[in-house]
């Protein structure tokens, strides 16, 4: 009787759920908090030892020098070329690989799914000296599509993979009637499918976006010189041999964080739906 009863006053807020989500969310945000408080403290103060808590007369001055000093609109600007380039055609090929493997008889769908997973857990670090060879030689090193032509490769598959689950779970007499209207599979993809993929489409989206955005490795080798910087480098090169500018450095980070976290928050709910929507299906 007692396991049937629903927990009621304190005991339905203090269990171990609820702990362990607390725990997991003050480690997660701590180190976000921190970089933003130091963010508006003056270079003395970041640098003080003990550190404070609090800045003790806050400053715009670090935020002013990210943007004037450095090449900020520069890499800001690399940043959204890249991003954004490759989140479409990582979406594009996507729908089309997505569907295929979820709606039309093909051989061969096992190890194709295979190969994807595959594909989608190998580290970037593994394969980046022979990718910095390769583009060498093809003359895509500093360029905007000698990164983009990388991230639309890892990160494709996951997409497909979403995207393939979430279609799994339409009804099939949504195809049945295209076909009676005379819709072939290219017409029934775009008109019928692609309104049906929304949640699943926006959330591969934001998730392609956001590791691209965030993305150090690739970018910081196959991208050297400063006019192809994104914002993951250029912050990384602040600074000189004898001094670390730690409050102008975290101001800059902010900057980049701050579009991100406010593209998840704002589609939070769409995001949620994505992740969800045929999670079940293999």
């Amino acid at each position: 009787m007692r396991r049937g009863r629903a927990r009621r006053g304190v005991r339905r807020y203090v269990n171990p759920v609820t702990i362990g989500a607390l725990v997991l969310v003050a480690v997660t945000a701590a180190p976000l908090v921190w970089m933003a408080v130091t963010s508006f403290k003056s270079p003395a103060e970041a640098g003080a030892s003990p550190p404070t808590l609090l800045p003790d007369d806050p400053t715009l001055d670090n935020y002013r020098t990210a943007m004037d000093a450095a090449d900020m609109d520069r890499y800001l600007l690399n940043s959204v070329a890249v991003c954004v380039s490759a989140t479409a055609v990582v979406l594009g090929l996507a729908l089309f690989a997505g569907y295929a493997l979820a709606r039309l008889p093909m051989r061969g769908r096992g190890p194709v799914m295979v190969g994807l997973l595959m594909i989608s857990v190998f580290p970037v670090i593994a394969v980046v000296t022979p990718l910095y060879l390769v583009e060498r030689r093809l003359g895509l090193l500093n360029s905007y599509p000698g990164l983009i032509i990388p991230y639309v490769a890892f990160h494709l598959p996951f997409a497909i993979w979403m995207l393939r689950n979430s279609l799994l779970d339409l009804p099939g007499e949504l195809e049945e009637a295209a076909t009676i209207d005379g819709a072939g599979p290219v017409r029934t993809l775009l008109s019928v499918i692609l309104p049906q993929a929304g949640p699943a489409l926006f959330t591969a989206g934001v998730f392609t976006f956001a590791a691209t955005w965030t993305e150090f490795l690739m970018a910081l080798t196959l991208n050297s010189e400063n006019d192809f910087r994104t914002i993951p480098v250029g912050i990384a090169v602040y600074g000189d041999r004898y001094q670390v500018p730690y409050g102008v450095v975290f101001a800059a980070a902010m900057a980049a964080t701050v579009p991100i976290a406010v593209l998840v928050l704002a589609f939070r709910r769409t995001v949620l739906s994505g992740l969800t929507d045929g999670a079940v299906k293999g």
